[in-house]
């Protein structure tokens, strides 16, 4: 169910194990920032021109501050542990940080296949630094999804066949960033005004719903990446999406990908109108025609005597 990513299915061994990364590898730190802000909700919006990119994509490259961050830490661990080895791995390198971050004890792997912090809620990026140090590690923590389905039930275009297991080719995530071919026409209504990235399974999350916003301001939003006109970002040309996208995480999403994401939301606004103007038209017809039986005089018929 990887869609287009073959890569996941390659690399699928090496992901499991580290030591492929780094020779001698015998401990994994895994650490978590939260990019969840107090921004409304994707779904908090009434239909209009603009469109949607993904709460990741709002502020600066989550893959260069992290990164910065664990390089830092590996440094302090080589002062206190002169000749031991490290590698800082951010999104980039085959690991399955999810995994090794419930292995942790940062959370658990939810329904909707993300790592779920009891604290922090879903909206998290992830690093890890691989150590030929050995630590003491942490407990694994339980999973405390319970019940709920809330995540499965707002998925769009239905990407959960069964609670943990994401079918990518129907992820609006998948899509929009990482698919390179045509949309599948039974799945482009479902995407909205998505353009770059999906939030709703994150947001509706209890978790993640009350947990604290706004803690890092490298991720608050930037204004032109917050809900843009759909307009603007079709008035770019391949330079201007470069610039515009320029310092986010939003560069593996290429120039043509864009464009063909923009004609799947400018096709359901169009048809969000048209279905808009054909009720408010419906409605002033049975305004008139009410209007006409109210004051319409009753009918006589016969000589005046």
């Amino acid at each position: 169910m990887h869609g287009g990513m073959g890569y996941m299915a390659a690399t699928a061994e090496q992901r499991l194990h580290p030591g492929h990364l780094l020779e001698g590898c015998r401990s994994v730190i895994v650490v978590a920032m939260s990019y969840h802000g107090s921004r409304p909700d994707s779904e908090a919006h009434p239909p209009d021109d603009r469109v949607w990119i993904s709460r990741y994509a709002w502020g600066r490259d989550y893959h260069r501050i992290l990164k910065k961050r664990l390089i830092r830490l590996g440094r302090e661990l080589e002062a206190l542990h002169p000749g031991s080895a490290w590698r800082a791995v951010v999104d980039t390198a085959p690991l399955l940080e999810r995994e090794w971050a419930a292995r942790a004890g940062l959370g658990w792997i939810g329904k909707n296949t993300m790592l779920l912090n009891r604290r922090l809620g879903s909206e998290l990026f992830l690093g890890a630094l691989l150590s030929d140090l050995e630590f003491e590690p942490d407990t694994p923590a339980t999973d405390h999804c319970g019940r709920c389905t809330a995540c499965l039930d707002a998925c769009p275009t239905g990407a959960f066949p069964k609670p943990y297991v994401l079918d990518a080719r129907r992820c609006i995530g998948y899509l929009t960033v990482e698919h390179r071919g045509e949309i599948d026409p039974k799945l482009a209504p479902a995407m909205g005004e998505m353009v770059a990235g999906c939030d709703r399974c994150n947001e509706v999350c209890p978790w993640t719903k009350r947990a604290p916003t706004d803690l890092h301001a490298e991720f608050a939003p930037a204004p032109h990446r917050y809900r843009p006109l759909l307009a603007d970002l079709e008035a770019l040309d391949e330079e201007g999406w470069k610039l515009w996208r320029q310092g986010s995480a939003l560069g593996r999403i290429p120039f043509k990908q864009l464009k063909r994401s923009l004609a799947v939301a400018r096709s359901n606004y169009d048809r969000a109108e048209n279905q808009r103007r054909d009720a408010e038209a419906q409605r002033h017809r049975t305004v008139a025609t009410t209007k006409t039986r109210r004051h319409k005089g009753p009918s006589h018929s016969g000589d005046e005597g």
